[in-house]
């Protein structure tokens, strides 16, 4: 029989995996449901084999549902959906390429768009033919009239053959560019930026289309939301012009600042994008589009992270595992907050150079109910475990300001989780836990009791 299998750098939501599964039933005329699923870890012989399974659920003809973490070997959707019997290698072609996103217009015009527009045009340099879905998984209310940055991201999203779901959208929203005047009207009649922000404007000429945007920032060629806005244009322009020169104007970057290996550089190389005063270096393409993730501190995290959710009452009020998408911080009142980035008031400190106003955070946040105790958790493989040590320190301002004001907890506990090593126990005290390379589960002597009873579960002990 075959199986799903859902390959993902992100943590696996079971709300998110229910709405993939609904899609592919609906799509496959698969007889699928679930009751309450739960994602679990597989363990053989007392080990993690690196692969989760998805319990309390039906699949007709489907045998099993399965989630492998990976990475990308550059800009890399939040999911891809393979259904076979084995597990998926290199030659294997996905169903589904699904980006996922809590954010809304109401909280970003870019992040919720073009910020991941660029994923969806290196995807398809690697599988052209699959569905390709932009996943809204919106834990705030949708804001009730769509700005104009989001109607044009949506429409290039429909034009390039992007789905949208998870949002209520008009038939303006919905309805792709029928030709490029149409595309350079639309942009160029949005409204301009405050003074200061270069404008996004396109102009076209017999022999070339100039796109203006900003790409430096912090730097470097790091402008994630233009990069992505500039390289779906441009993917656009390509429906209908596939020889004209896209030169991208006030992009602020130099020469130094253009490396081959920036995924914007990828993609200007497959799509013919020129960088105006500045040689775009040819790139050497990635072999694969994928690969599955052994090396990440986040591989430890997420396992923790699912493990708890699965055999305690514990919660995980805030999670941003190794870089991956940051969540809200849940109050006790289970209203979502976003930890803003700098200390109240400090912010003009850290604009003149005071970088230690930020607010330091923690890859994941445990709230333990059963014994009203709160855990920072800092992710690190075996290799940095000693600045992940170091770095405990830095999280007075969240446990004084934002967590016991919300929990009142009896006690905050701040403790390392390790991926990696071959090492067959735990070396310092300040590391709870370690997964190490061959799956197996390693406690530290002063790990928090939730860990000590997921362990105890994994382990039939």
């Amino acid at each position: 029989m075959k199986n799903i299998w859902i390959l993902t750098e992100e943590m696996p939501k079971s709300n998110v995996i229910e709405v993939i599964l609904g899609r592919i039933a609906s799509d496959c005329k698969l007889p699928i449901s679930a009751d309450k699923l739960r994602i679990l870890p597989i363990m053989e012989n007392d080990r993690f084999v690196f692969k989760y399974k998805i319990e309390n659920i039906t699949c007709g003809s489907i045998d099993s549902v399965f989630i492998k973490m990976v990475s990308g070997s550059s800009s890399f959707v939040d999911f891809l959906i393979f259904i076979q019997e084995s597990e998926p290698d290199q030659n294997s072609v996905p169903l589904y390429a699904i980006e996922e996103t809590k954010t809304d217009d109401s909280e970003s015009r870019n992040t919720g768009v073009y910020q991941r527009c660029s994923k969806f045009v290196y995807v398809d340099f690697y599988y052209p033919d699959i569905k390709k879905i932009m996943l809204y998984n919106l834990l705030v209310p949708q804001k009730e009239k769509p700005t104009q940055t989001n109607i044009f991201g949506m429409r290039m999203l429909k034009t390039i053959g992007v789905e949208v779901l998870g949002k209520i959208c008009s038939e303006e929203v919905l309805t792709p560019f029928s030709n490029l005047n149409e595309l350079i009207e639309f942009k160029n009649s949005m409204r301009m930026p405050p003074a200061g922000n270069t404008p996004i404007k396109i102009s076209a000429s017999p022999n070339s289309i100039k796109v203006s945007g900003r790409l430096f920032k912090s730097g470097g060629l790091s402008h994630d939301p233009n990069i992505g806005a500039l390289s779906i244009i441009a993917a656009c322009i390509r429906k209908w012009e596939k020889e004209k020169d896209i030169i991208i104007t006030f992009h602020g970057l130099k020469q130094k600042h253009v490396g081959k290996n920036n995924k914007f550089i990828q993609i200007a190389n497959k799509i013919n994008i020129k960088l105006d005063g500045l040689k775009i270096p040819a790139t050497t393409d990635h072999e694969s589009y994928w690969h599955y993730e052994l090396s990440q501190e986040k591989v430890a995290t997420i396992f923790m992270h699912i493990a708890l959710l699965a055999y305690t009452d514990s919660e995980i009020i805030y999670a941003n595992h190794g870089g991956a998408e940051r969540s809200y911080f849940v109050h006790r009142t289970q209203e979502l907050l976003a930890i803003p980035k700098y200390q109240q008031g400090k912010k003009k400190f850290y604009k003149a150079g005071n970088k230690k106003m930020i607010i330091f955070l923690p890859d994941m946040i445990v709230y333990d109910k059963k014994r009203n105790e709160v855990v920072d958790v800092e992710g690190k493989k075996f290799t940095t475990r000693k600045a992940g040590i170091s770095e405990l320190k830095n999280f007075s301002y969240i446990d004084n300001k934002i967590i016991r004001p919300s929990y009142d907890p009896d006690s905050i506990a701040r403790t390392v989780v390790v991926f990696g090593g071959k090492e067959k126990s735990v070396l310092e005290k300040q590391i709870s836990f370690v997964l190490n390379e061959y799956g197996e589960l390693l406690l530290g002597k002063e790990a928090p009791e939730c860990f000590k009873e997921v362990v105890k579960k994994l382990l039939g002990r």
